[in-house]
């Protein structure tokens, strides 16, 4: 099989390229500078120019491609640029496989932040978006931005990915030094459901997406018992044998975080109901075991 990635370079591509290829497939990346082999290609989303080549030539399109949504959350160019950079490129990839003549499957990257806070309630693909949140709204246009391929008849999968729980990378990352600092606590009253995964499980699912032809629609790349953020922080300072007595007060997170407070006080409690329901097996279903492997991935 062959694979086109955009945002092969960032900690998620890189993993999945890995993946892809450790799997046997040969995976060519969409880059924004002159390709240095056959293994890239060259594109400027914003510039509408990708070699229409790559995409008849490709099985399966992946698109990860955006700008961190770790950033100042009181800068009007940090959201623009959030926005636009998953938007955009999602648009230019869509349109192009629409108009291709194999139609290659599409995957396009998305965030579990669609659903909005919805509280305790258990949600599925099916589920419904609510509020105006930075990034419920960005998943929505995100979402919809690969319409054309849809509509032209390519088999798409949106990705609507939680945070990828890995020593190596944002937000266990960051999360792991406050801890052992002994300044890890509760957001709020840590009642809110925290959506997560570990990397091993975020790629072989998406390994498995690309690999299946009848696979469509959203998926939930989620583990399938997401925790409290109460049961997440006391998990987290067991496994650091460090303290975890601070909290962070509802009123001062709003402050600080600005549009990305939803983010943190928000509760989704969803599950991955059309992953399971597609074949693909967990390896780490719960909080203390997406941890474990997240913080292994360091040593």
């Amino acid at each position: 099989m062959k694979v086109l990635i955009a945002g092969s370079s960032g900690f998620l591509g890189t993993a999945l390229s890995d993946a892809l290829v450790a799997a046997g497939h040969g995976v060519t990346a969409l880059v924004r500078r002159p390709s240095s082999g056959p293994a890239e290609s060259t594109w400027d989303p914003y510039a509408d120019r990708l070699d229409p080549a790559a995409i008849e030539a490709a099985d399966v399109v992946i698109n990860l491609a955006g700008s961190p949504t770790l950033g100042n959350p009181h800068s009007a160019k940090w959201a623009r640029e959030l926005r636009e950079s998953r938007v955009r490129t999602t648009e230019v990839l869509a349109a192009a496989i629409a108009s291709s003549e194999r139609k290659p499957a599409f995957l396009a990257g998305n965030g579990i932040s669609y659903y909005g806070d919805h509280g305790d309630e258990v949600l599925t693909e099916d589920s419904d978006s609510r509020g105006e949140a930075l990034l419920t709204v960005v998943t929505r246009e995100w979402q919809s931005a690969a319409d054309p391929a849809v509509e032209a008849g390519a088999r798409v999968c949106i990705l609507r990915t939680s945070p990828v729980m890995d020593a190596r990378s944002a937000p266990l990352k960051q999360l792991r030094t406050l801890f052992r600092l002994g300044l890890g606590g509760r957001l709020g009253d840590g009642s809110q459901f925290m959506p997560m995964i570990s990397l091993r499980d975020w790629t072989g699912a998406v390994v498995h997406l690309a690999e299946h032809d009848d696979a469509a629609g959203p998926f939930n790349l989620i583990c399938p018992e997401p925790p409290t953020n109460a049961a997440f922080t006391a998990e987290l300072a067991k496994a650091l044998n460090r303290p975890s007595f601070a909290t962070a007060p509802r009123v001062a997170l709003k402050l600080g975080a600005g549009k990305m407070a939803p983010e943190l006080l928000g509760s989704i409690n969803a599950r991955p109901a059309a992953l399971e329901a597609a074949g693909f097996a967990f390896s780490d279903r719960n909080v203390a075991e997406v941890l474990r492997t997240g913080l292994n991935a360091a040593d």
